[in-house]
């Protein structure tokens, strides 16, 4: 009897149907963020859209995202103009919601198109993983929880880096990877990340030849056209002299080291060990900061004191995040393939999100999503990537913290965790190395201790304490994520490097 799996169109329309059934959930500022974003850029002219302030969220997204919330806003004439005046903060009358909600659902289409694109040209693993994986992206919890209950576009936008990494799987498709991955950081300026993957392998595959001779006319072409998307996207502010009040709101160092609820990575471990030492430091001579005590687990973006641990300055995040690019860098620019190419993106993603300055949690997806399409190579790759896709979504339960969105991310992510890692557990090919016995030990007491950790971060902490010690739970989800995600990391740097 032959078997029937669903295809990637069959869960486009059982999500969507889901999606719809969350308008009226839970939104986060966000939301206002974005109707504010649409209020400036159809009630003002193009050149006070990065001074305007009369909200506290002002337009922080590179101009390729203003034109998207212009385009937007054109259509959001029709559903209720209120939305689009400067001055009416919050405002969030149930036509707003439904449009905006609607958008976000609408948009995700550039995400479908991409995915159904990784599975038809699908050579490294066979066409039903391809496609476990491509649903698996399709139905993340993280996609979910951020963009359509929280509130965010990250869909159209990693639907677009998709798009740009199948298209370099062919030699005829890396100009306009290039160029797709340009019109991406014109979007969004996180990508950025990725960026140094994209340098070394266009410069080995596109730009050079198999025998390190450079190819002019390639240079060119990429050259001129990623000057030419720059140029559509930041043309018209360079002509006013605008570029450096747009880098002000591109790039706010002035926000501290931590986002205010912890991204799971080494710094979430520093302000950790930072908080034990606040009562090991007296008993063991060393000196402690009365003044910032509180400085980290109060939330206050800027404030980024540590009481005990020497300060972290933006250039030794920068520093180390280059660091740790810059190793799996030199072997993609030795042995430059799609596979490699992946893992090397995968990587960059990694490191900046460990090391990174002031690193929003929602940021993991940059690491999940491109690692997907590769997690069914073999066993191995599946070791490294299981502990991640646990921390990782559980990481992003903290944003959604009304009691009515409980259920929805418990059982959601629960459910996908157990249907996709047993699904790719059983498609996963072995490998011609020895499996991470060890590792894969590690990943299930890792699973099995976070299991309370999330009943008492969910459920029990304000049973026992109420309204009291409010940051302690964040402080242990984000910490203990932050041990899955940097075990991971591990895990795969050491596969990247022995494949």
């Amino acid at each position: 009897m032959t078997e029937i799996y669903p295809t990637i169109a069959h869960c486009a329309i059982v999500a969507t149907a889901f999606k719809i059934l969350l308008f009226p959930a839970y939104k986060s500022t966000d939301f206002e963020v974005h109707r504010n974003w649409l209020a400036i850029t159809n009630s003002l002219p193009l050149w006070e859209w990065y001074y305007e302030k009369t909200s506290e969220w002002t337009l922080d997204y590179p101009p390729f995202f203003a034109y998207f919330e212009w385009v937007l806003s054109q259509v959001a004439k029709l559903a209720d103009p209120a939305m689009l005046r400067v001055y009416n903060l919050g405002y969030d009358s149930w036509q707003t919601i439904y449009f905006q909600r609607f958008t976000v659902i609408a948009t995700e289409l550039v995400l479908i198109y991409a995915l159904q694109l990784f599975v038809e040209s699908s050579q490294t693993v066979t066409k039903r993983a391809a496609q476990a994986a491509a649903i698996s992206v399709l139905l993340s919890p993280g996609l979910l929880i951020i963009d359509h209950i929280h509130f965010q576009y990250n869909g159209v936008m990693y639907g677009v880096l998709i798009l740009s990494l199948v298209l370099a799987r062919q030699k005829s498709g890396l100009l306009v990877s290039g160029l797709v991955f340009a019109a991406l950081l014109c979007m969004k300026h996180i990508y950025l990340y990725l960026a140094p993957a994209y340098f070394v392998y266009l410069l080995r595959t596109y730009c050079f030849s198999s025998k390190f001779r450079i190819q002019f006319l390639n240079c060119f072409k990429l050259g001129s056209g990623i000057i030419g998307i720059f140029g559509l996207a930041f043309g018209p502010f360079a002509l006013k002299g605008q570029i450096p009040q747009i880098l002000t709101r591109l790039f706010p160092f002035s926000r501290g080291l931590c986002h205010a609820y912890w991204a799971p990575n080494v710094w979430a471990m520093y302000s950790f060990i930072d908080r034990v030492l606040i009562f090991v430091a007296p008993r063991m001579g060393l000196p402690v900061k009365m003044e910032a005590v509180n400085s980290v687990t109060r939330g206050l973006v800027g404030d980024t004191s540590f009481a005990v641990l020497p300060d972290v300055t933006p250039r030794v995040c920068f520093a180390l995040t280059l660091l740790f690019q810059a190793i799996p860098l030199v072997r993609l620019f030795l042995r430059p393939n799609w596979d490699a190419f992946i893992g090397a993106v995968t990587l960059c993603g990694y490191s900046s999100f460990l090391f990174g300055w002031h690193v929003h949690e929602k940021a993991i997806l940059l690491v999940i999503i491109p690692f997907s399409l590769i997690a069914l190579k073999d066993r191995r790759h599946l070791s490294a990537f299981r502990p991640l896709a646990v921390s990782g979504h559980v990481s992003l339960f903290p944003l959604l913290f009304t009691p009515a969105e409980f259920p929805i991310k418990i059982v959601y992510t629960v459910f996908w965790l157990i249907l996709f890692l047993m699904a790719f557990d059983r498609m996963a090919p072995p490998s011609t190395r020895p499996r991470f016995f060890l590792f894969d030990r590690f990943t299930i007491l890792y699973i099995t201790i976070s299991i309370p950790l999330i009943l008492y971060s969910s459920l029990l902490h304000q049973i026992i304490f109420g309204k009291s010690y409010e940051f302690l739970p964040l402080m242990f989800t984000s910490s203990y994520s932050a041990i899955g995600v940097v075990g991971s990391w591990i895990g795969f740097m050491v596969v990247y490097f022995t494949s």
